[in-house]
């Protein structure tokens, strides 16, 4: 009976792959921010990916993520004061899921990105809470880049237009688009829409929009970071690869 794999086996085995897809596209793995997606991880598990190094964690449900970040959040203070040199030196968690107005308020505390604002009103609301406390938060642009109708984000011909009008709110920093590719699809098509995402990011680049803190492509996740990388991301957000559990597909999925 094969031996289990440890979440280290795991990690040491992302990290190969990610520097193998850097190196075919004649990239730097530096360039690559690797996300732990935490939703179907349990606590013992994300403390372990923090005890590896990784501080990038991704949940897609707002109340998910703020209860872990304080949980999670103590354990790392207290590794932290007792001197653990091997633990991430700061935890950012990424919010990756469509996240709805009315549940903003609650996240905007404990968030380092959000990788999913999709609309012009959801961003005004942003900013509108963001400017009581005078805080800049970098967010990424859902581009419906796949053209999927039931994926959450903007569609391809208005990304550009929105990023535009969100780039000029004081309180927002506009650094660059997220998509997912369809589940299902193959390779054809997955490379497809992130090569639509990455033209789409560069016409964003070429209009000087969000200035130079626009320098992020959030694309690929356990079925596909591969072939994100060699079409230009510059975050993979991974879960099952890391943690076993349900397929990466099932990750973003609208709750």
């Amino acid at each position: 009976m094969a031996k289990a794999l440890t979440i280290a086996d795991r990690l040491k085995e992302v990290r190969e792959k990610i520097a193998a897809a850097c190196t075919k596209a004649k990239r730097e793995p530096a360039e690559v921010t690797l996300v732990a997606v935490t939703k179907y991880a349990g606590p013992e598990q994300i403390r372990e990916i923090l005890k590896l190094g990784i501080g990038d964690l991704g949940e897609n449900r707002v109340q998910q993520l703020v209860q872990r970040a304080a949980q999670i959040g103590e354990f790392h203070q207290r590794a932290l004061a007792g001197g653990d040199k091997l633990i991430a030196s700061k935890i950012r968690w990424h919010m990756i899921g469509h996240l709805q107005r009315n549940k903003a308020k609650q996240l905007l505390p404990v968030v380092s990105m959000l990788h999913s604002i999709d609309s012009l009103r959801l961003a005004e609301d942003l900013e509108e809470m963001l400017e009581r406390t005078d805080r800049k938060l970098p967010v990424l642009l859902q581009v419906n880049a796949s053209e999927e109708s039931q994926k959450s984000g903007v569609a391809v011909g208005a990304a550009v237009h929105l990023a535009e009008q969100i780039a000029t709110m004081p309180h927002l920093q506009m650094a660059g688009i997220m998509t997912m590719a369809a589940h299902d699809a193959d390779e054809k098509t997955v490379r497809h829409t992130f090569t639509r995402t990455r033209e789409i990011f560069e016409e964003m680049k070429w209009h000087k929009i969000g200035g130079a803190g626009l320098k992020h492509l959030s694309m690929g996740m356990t079925q596909d970071y591969e072939i994100a990388i060699e079409e230009g991301a510059t975050i993979v957000r991974v879960g099952s690869a890391l943690f076993g559990g349900k397929p990466d597909g099932t990750e973003e999925k609208e709750e």
